[in-house]
């Protein structure tokens, strides 16, 4: 979405109580000069739907080649061969029965299955392997920083400092939940934002606070500040896009709580955010016992319950995004932290496994399936397990490269080793080298002014990258006051008084414009 094009969704907004950086936003539409409209903004996002507890791959991808041997490995879970669900194209595998409106998608070419995805030596702990699917690490390292938190980094390096800002006034990630995902903490800091419900959202009260301190506690005070200023400035935000848009699927179900996260999400995307990543999650997968209904038939019971859940949340979504025109632009991937043993246990379910398949969904996406069935032995034992196919990080370098447009060099620095991306998505990059560079600076102070309030004068400190600097006073209704500065100015970090002292007290704007930069600071003027 170009910048304008946002601007004018959230224009009729401008009576909440909403600025940047001191600015109602109403005011921005007139700081846009030809420059800033040059390139299309990348605004592709990613929402990943975690699975929690280790999904059972193989009753939910099903191998109908395989299906003898597994009649023998899991006779008592196994889903009956005539209740499968056919996938065009694919005369040896097939999906639950519970999961119809995930066939329809597939069959339209909006999902792509990944078979066997998993590491090398893998972790059977909840705890441990889940981790190791949020970082990114293998399976004997330890990361302190999330995949996704990593890339938040590498493209706007000085959050939190200076956000939300006129470049960047959204949270670059968000997690529907009570807390941030760990896939989102950065090298720093957490890149994410958490909320339960954007028309609920609880909006901090800040005030004016004196300097913290020079010290250790005084850098995590100023940092806390930080935090409950952004707090303040996203909700309002947040809640503003969720007011602006309105779902138009009515295809979700009534108490499917993954339906219930994306419909949020949708509402969000379409309400003009331009939040990179979003994460929802459903929980229930680890099912060691009563995963199917032996009474009535393995095709029901819990896992059947779960799956449903997912496909008829997923299907929904999709729905809603095609009918809000934003498909384009949005994927989706599903991930558990492991799947489940080939054989079943004694108590009607199955035990932690290794490798599993994953989906990912969207109009971009290229439909199909990557991998082959997992081969299962003739005569499996209880510590038997799938063997991996594709790492889980070689589909994370693929999302960074061909959806959010990395180069490969840097791909492989966020995920710290090398991994090839894969033949997933269409034509879906959108990226531009002026974009990423906006990003990359976004939240760096090229203007300000001392001292702020001020009565008859204030200095103003603005930086050059070299080259022509305009810099624009103006009153709060947009009305020209003076051009400071129109020159080329060179490389480095320049002053000027201002002379303010014929104006009447109140707030004025100072726009600064250097060659892609563009920033805008509040100036108050009193008796």
């Amino acid at each position: 979405m170009k910048r304008r094009d946002f601007l004018k969704r959230v224009a009729p907004m401008s009576l909440l109580p909403f600025a940047i950086n001191g600015q109602p936003i109403k005011a921005y539409g007139k700081l846009m000069g030809s420059e800033a409209e040059n390139f299309t903004q990348t605004d592709n996002v990613l929402v990943l739907v975690q699975l929690n507890g280790g999904n059972d791959g193989l009753n939910t991808v099903i191998p109908l080649d395989q299906y003898s041997k597994l009649a023998t490995a899991r006779p008592d879970v196994l889903i009956p061969e005539n209740k499968v669900l056919g996938l065009d194209g694919l005369s040896a595998t097939g999906l639950h029965p519970a999961m119809s409106k995930m066939k329809n998608m597939y069959n339209e070419g909006k999902v792509h299955i990944l078979q066997n995805v998993g590491y090398p030596n893998p972790n059977y702990s909840h705890f441990r392997s889940t981790d190791i699917w949020m970082t990114g690490s293998s399976s004997d390292e330890i990361l302190e920083s999330g995949w996704i938190g990593r890339y938040l980094s590498e493209e706007w390096p000085n959050y939190p400092n200076g956000f939300p800002n006129e470049d960047m006034p959204d949270p670059l990630a968000i997690q529907i939940g009570s807390l941030v995902s760990p896939v989102c903490q950065g090298l720093a800091v957490n890149m994410g934002f958490a909320i339960s419900n954007p028309n609920n959202y609880y909006q901090l009260l800040t005030g004016n606070y004196p300097d913290a301190p020079d010290t250790k506690a005084g850098k995590e005070l100023d940092y806390i500040r930080t935090v409950a200023r952004q707090t303040n400035e996203y909700s309002v935000k947040i809640k503003s896009a969720a007011e602006s848009a309105t779902n138009l699927s009515t295809l979700y179900p009534e108490g499917n709580r993954l339906a219930d996260q994306l419909k949020i999400v949708a509402q969000l995307i379409a309400g003009g955010l331009q939040t990179r990543v979003y994460v929802v999650s459903l929980g229930g997968f680890d099912t060691h016992a009563n995963q199917v209904d032996p009474v009535d038939s393995n095709e029901t019971g819990y896992h059947a319950f779960l799956l449903e859940t997912v496909s008829e949340a997923i299907n929904a979504f999709q729905d809603d995004l095609e009918k809000l025109k934003i498909d384009d632009r949005v994927m989706g991937m599903t991930f558990s932290e492991f799947g489940r043993r080939i054989i079943s246990n004694a108590s009607t379910g199955t035990d932690h496994g290794s490798a599993a398949p994953m989906f990912l969904f969207g109009s971009k996406v290229k439909g199909g399936m990557s991998g082959s069935n997992p081969i299962i032995p003739n005569n499996p034992s209880a510590k038997d397990n799938l063997a991996m196919e594709h790492d889980f990080r070689s589909v994370y370098s693929t999302i960074l490269q061909k959806w959010f447009c990395l180069d490969s060099a840097t791909s492989n620095n966020v995920l710290l080793k090398n991994f090839d991306a894969m033949d997933l998505l269409n034509d879906s990059c959108l990226t531009s080298s002026v974009q990423h560079l906006k990003n990359q600076r976004a939240g760096d102070a090229y203007v300000s002014n001392y001292p702020n309030p001020f009565g008859t004068s204030t200095t103003l400190k603005y930086y050059s990258d070299g080259g022509y600097v305009h810099i624009t006073i103006t009153d709060i209704q947009g009305k020209v006051i003076s051009f400071p500065v129109r020159d080329t100015i060179a490389t480095g970090t320049h002053e000027l008084s201002l002379d303010m002292s014929h104006l009447p007290s109140g707030t004025y704007y100072c726009q600064y414009q250097n060659g892609i930069i563009t920033q805008t600071r509040s100036l108050l003027k009193v008796r």
